[in-house]
C-alpha cells in the first residue's frame, strides 16, 4: 500500500474530497516519536490496505497549517486522523499512534 505525499493544499483538498474512508498522516521527518508512529502506521497498512496520505510537517508546513485550520484541531506532530467526506471522525497523536488503536478507530468508526 503505497502512502501519498500531500505536497499542497489542493492536494489536501483533492485527497480528502474522495470518497470512503481515509488516513492522514503528518509526520515529523526529524522526530523518532514520529518515526515509531509512522512504523506503526505502516504496520497497520501492511495488514489493512486503506486509503492514506502523509504530509511532512517541517517540509511542506502549509499543508500542516491548513490541516489544522480546516478540521479545528490542534497541530501535533506525528498526529493522524481518520476522515470520511471530509470530516474528521478519529484523530490522535504521539505514542498513541499505535498500530492495534488505528485497527480499532476504522473498526468503530
Amino acid at each position: 500500500m503505497t502512502v501519498k505525499q500531500l505536497h499542497s493544499i489542493e492536494e489536501l483538498h483533492e485527497f480528502v474530497g474522495q470518497p470512503g474512508k481515509q488516513f492522514l498522516f503528518k509526520h515529523s521527518t526529524t522526530c523518532p516519536i514520529s518515526a515509531k508512529a509512522f512504523e506503526e502506521f505502516k504496520g497497520f497498512l501492511s495488514e489493512n490496505p486503506t486509503s492514506s496520505a502523509i504530509v511532512h510537517v517541517i517540509e511542506d508546513r502549509p499543508v500542516s497549517n491548513q490541516i489544522a485550520e480546516e478540521f479545528g484541531i490542534k497541530h501535533e506532530s506525528p498526529q493522524i486522523f481518520l476522515i470520511e467526506n471530509g470530516e474528521v471522525l478519529w484523530n490522535t497523536s504521539h505514542w498513541k499512534i499505535k498500530k492495534d488503536a488505528i485497527k480499532e478507530a476504522l473498526a468503530n468508526e
